[in-house]
């Protein structure tokens, strides 16, 4: 519809942006709820009558980015809103710059409409998108937070046929029943002029009820369309069962205010000897003769120690004599290393120098003690935060002074995906460690069970967010990679929420924030590889093929036809 003075309220451009992002808000709850996922069906149809009204009006290219840019910020700020507690300008320009990269697919699917016509164009929609949410998942200023499928989190239950398709397969979903709304919608803009409904009125009753089934087939198909995988998801769960034989775990969450106590130099800060007493502590609290691992969180340990000599250090020691005393236990915890190099040459990219330290880089670790005497065996988180602990030498200079919880610059990182060997008791448990933000990542928590691990391991530092919603949200991204990976899940959090999560998403214990706590569960240790694990993301990388052709394609026609008219 064309925009005219009389154009209802809720027509205006500025309105259906805020209603989509509303709708797409529902996803990415502040309490993730089932409830309001459904949103997400109808979240982008604001948005594709928006950008119809302005096709209809031809309307100039600035207006439809500035809508559009505005619709992508509010769905932002709606539901990322959080980030800048830890830093205001942070959360800013998360906010702004990333609402920014969103706009990309929408304006090729702009483009493509206009060269290619309606058809091609709708269907290049969701192809640029999902290319996109795959290109966000790999790149060094990575923030794939909202992707589509992610916003199924609050609601397992109808996505267990993740493990055959990924979170990519939710994006498909969600844009498929979109697209079949939007095409109701606007078949009822289009219905019978006035003349013709008073011919149906005046038609026989079996010609009314013809004409009604005909003009609401594609509302039945949108609601078939959403129905139907939910169906299927319901079936899968009730028939799947889990998997492996059993391991007894044990989560530590010892409370440290990153802001106060955890860090030295903090208002109320804890000294480090009495953090690892209270981690000790609350870990015997939940110990059995059967406890196989014990897990503490992300920067557990907090004091920058170097790895090659890491074992002379009095805290180490002390955790050994622990572990002397507790036969058979496993500790993985969390800390921060440095390691060196013995010059520029054989640096890493991410490496720092000083004189009197020479080339290094620090890295946000998981340190796994397998037995009292046992090398430790270390992992150095791989997927990092942009803008935290990775930042793009174009940026460097621009985020240097901001803070986001941690230390502020690259940190080092690793390329392949540790699994740590299996104690020698418990021959099954083959851990995969994953730190904080890496848990967002569906196609990376893939490549461990690849590589044989049987249990994921998340240990976090959720308390840089306060009482928000990321947190919460963070938690829920957990269920999906179970389902993705048919593995159990055994989170620890400095403080947010400490407990698990089985093969089926479904969370089994879980502890109150914001008090020192243990939980203690016997988890299942999977070795079977799903379809979507063995393969990956074929749903991303089947897209951004068809992407480039599709884009090349319709720049190749617009070249054509102003050659043809030239």
């Amino acid at each position: 519809m064309i925009p005219t003075a009389k154009t209802s309220p809720w027509q205006h451009p500025a309105a259906l942006a805020g209603l989509g992002a509303l709708l797409l808000w529902g996803g990415w709850a502040p309490w993730p709820t089932a409830w309001l996922v459904p949103l997400l069906f109808i979240g982008w149809v604001p948005y594709l009558l928006m950008e119809r009204q302005f096709t209809l009006a031809g309307a100039r290219k600035g207006r439809v980015f500035a809508s559009t840019y505005l619709f992508l910020v509010l769905w932002n700020a709606l539901t990322t809103w959080w980030v800048s507690y830890a830093e205001l300008t942070a959360g800013i320009a998360a906010v702004v710059l990333n609402a920014l990269l969103m706009c990309l697919p929408l304006m090729a699917f702009r483009q493509t409409k206009k060269r290619l016509g309606n058809r091609w164009g709708y269907l290049s929609l969701p192809i640029y998108w999902i290319a996109f949410e795959q290109l966000h998942l790999h790149w060094d200023i990575t923030w794939p937070w909202l992707t589509l499928g992610n916003g199924f989190a609050a609601a397992p239950q109808w996505v267990q046929w993740y493990e055959y398709t990924g979170f990519l397969g939710g994006s498909v979903w969600v844009w498929a029943v979109n697209l079949l709304f939007f095409s109701w919608v606007v078949s009822k803009e289009l219905k019978v002029k006035s003349e013709e409904l008073k011919l149906l009125v005046d038609s026989s009753r079996q010609a009314v009820g013809f004409e009604f089934l005909t003009f609401n087939s594609k509302l039945l198909t949108s609601l078939l369309v959403i129905v139907l995988p939910i169906g299927l998801s319901y079936l899968i769960g009730a028939t799947y069962q889990e998997k492996g034989p059993t391991a007894e775990v044990v989560v530590v969450q010892p409370n440290l205010d990153p802001y106060v106590e955890k860090f030295e130099g903090g208002a109320k800060f804890v000294p480090y000897d009495e953090q690892l007493t209270r981690l000790l502590s609350l870990s015997e609290q939940k110990l059995t003769p059967q406890t196989r691992l014990v897990i503490w969180p992300e920067t557990a340990l907090e004091e920058a120690y170097w790895e090659n000599t890491i074992e002379s250090n009095p805290k180490i020691r002390r955790i050994r004599e622990w572990l002397t005393r507790h036969p058979g236990v496993a500790l993985l915890t969390g800390i921060t290393t440095i390691g060196s190099y013995p010059n520029k040459e054989a640096a890493s990219e991410s490496a720092r120098f000083r004189d009197d330290l020479g080339y290094y880089d620090i890295f946000n670790t998981g340190a796994y003690f397998a037995a009292p005497t046992a090398p430790i065996a270390f992992y150095h988180k791989s997927r990092l935060v942009p803008g935290v602990e990775k930042v793009p030498p174009i940026l460097a200079s621009i985020v240097s002074h901001i803070d986001l919880g941690g230390t502020v610059g690259s940190v080092g990182s690793q390329a392949e995906r540790t699994v740590y060997a299996a104690p020698a008791n418990a021959p099954a448990l083959r851990v995969a460690p994953v730190i904080c933000y890496e848990s967002i990542y569906g196609d990376f928590l893939a490549e461990y069970a690849r590589n044989g691990a049987t249990l994921l391991a998340l240990f976090t530092n959720d308390a840089w967010w306060h009482d928000s919603p990321g947190y919460r949200q963070l938690l829920s991204y957990g269920r999906l990679r179970c389902i993705e990976t048919r593995r159990d899940l055994a989170r620890s959090a400095n403080t947010g929420f400490t407990g698990f999560i089985n093969q089926k998403g479904e969370i089994t214990q879980r502890e109150p924030a914001w008090i020192p706590t243990a939980s203690r569960a016997t988890v299942h240790l999977n070795d079977e590889v799903t379809f979507y694990a063995r393969f990956g993301e074929l749903i991303g990388r089947g897209a951004q093929l068809l992407a480039v052709l599709l884009l090349g394609f319709a720049i190749a026609t617009g070249f054509s036809r102003k050659i043809s008219q030239g």
